[in-house]
């Protein structure tokens, strides 16, 4: 099992072709799971773990790895099942997802397999159990299931959405009344935690769950004689995406010169040097690690300046 990662680094150069590797896994039953590589730090053994008082029903205890301590979460528990038996027989897959370290417990580690974004969809209509499925695909006629550990995490450890006072601008969303921000992300939670912050600061949105579907929407802007620059603010938009990743999306809008000019920000739970390499190359115009509502409100408040700032200026000049 300690070689199943030996060669994540290698897997950069995936990212940006529209391709991602899973690691595939099972919980209690049959059923095939993934996770993007690109989260996973490790997958070992389940250590002892120990109890902690106060803990969420999902925390089965905290492990000591590599000189750290961390929660180790049931999967199956955390998507709604029962809890996994002879943990000692079980498999830790840690993984880094906004800024922290955290770990999954499952029953059993399959092996990698290398996708195309193109053959991960959106779960289907009415999975129900307010579902805990971010994307499914099929790898050799095997329906595999990728789950929303952003939704896990939310629920585990509720994050703080609230913007601390003095991050924007008093009067920010009068500059800006016909405009809005098109947010991107496959993730119901990441959508409605993106949502809440832009909405608070009295900025209207736009979803979308995919960058396919998103590039559609932009496109449909056009063919209807709308300018996407005096409707838009900007793009907020997810990485990890089924059908079409973040890194494609925004080379998608770098090559039409009706969009090329278009802001867009990048944010994603994926951390690592290799993103903000990935940034620069497919030609984003920012990179914000999810999910902190300072730094996401910051970056809209500047960037409502940057687009209104000229103009108030001039308008000042003319009075």
């Amino acid at each position: 099992m300690a070689g199943v990662l030996d060669s994540v680094n290698q897997r950069t150069q995936l990212v940006g072709q529209n391709r991602l590797e899973l690691l595939l896994f099972r919980l209690a039953g049959r059923q095939t799971y993934g996770i993007n590589v690109f989260k996973v730090k490790e997958v070992l053994q389940c250590p002892k773990l120990n109890e902690i008082p106060g803990r969420s029903g999902v925390v089965r205890g905290v492990a000591h790895i590599r000189g750290g301590t961390m929660p180790i979460m049931d999967m199956n528990l955390a998507i709604g099942r029962k809890p996994l038996e002879n943990i000692e027989e079980c498999f830790v897959i840690i993984t880094e997802y906004n800024r922290t370290l955290q770990g999954f417990l499952v029953r059993a580690v399959e092996r990698i397999v290398n996708m195309n974004w193109g053959d991960i969809h959106p779960p289907p209509m009415g999975a129900g159990k307010e579902h805990y499925l971010t994307a499914v695909t099929e790898v050799e006629e095997r329906l595999v299931e990728i789950v929303d550990v952003e939704k896990i995490l939310a629920e585990v450890t509720p994050v703080d959405e609230t913007v601390s006072e003095g991050i924007f601008e008093d009067g920010l969303s009068e500059r800006v009344v016909k405009r809005h921000i098109l947010i991107v992300d496959d993730s119901t939670i990441a959508r409605k935690q993106i949502q809440r912050v832009v909405e608070s600061m009295g900025i209207a949105t736009t979803l979308k769950k995919d960058g396919r579907e998103a590039l559609e929407y932009i496109n449909g802007m056009i063919e209807e004689g709308k300018d996407p620059y005096q409707e838009l603010i900007m793009i907020i938009s997810d990485i990890e995406m089924p059908e079409m990743d973040g890194y494609t999306f925004t080379a998608e809008i770098r090559g039409n010169p009706k969009l090329k000019d278009m802001y867009v920000v990048l944010h994603t739970s994926l951390s690592g040097v290799f993103n903000a390499a990935m940034v620069e190359k497919v030609g984003a115009n920012d990179f914000l690690a999810k999910f902190h509502p300072d730094e996401l409100a910051k970056r809209v408040n500047d960037r409502v300046l940057a687009i209104t700032g000229e103009d108030l200026l001039q308008e000042s000049g003319n009075e």
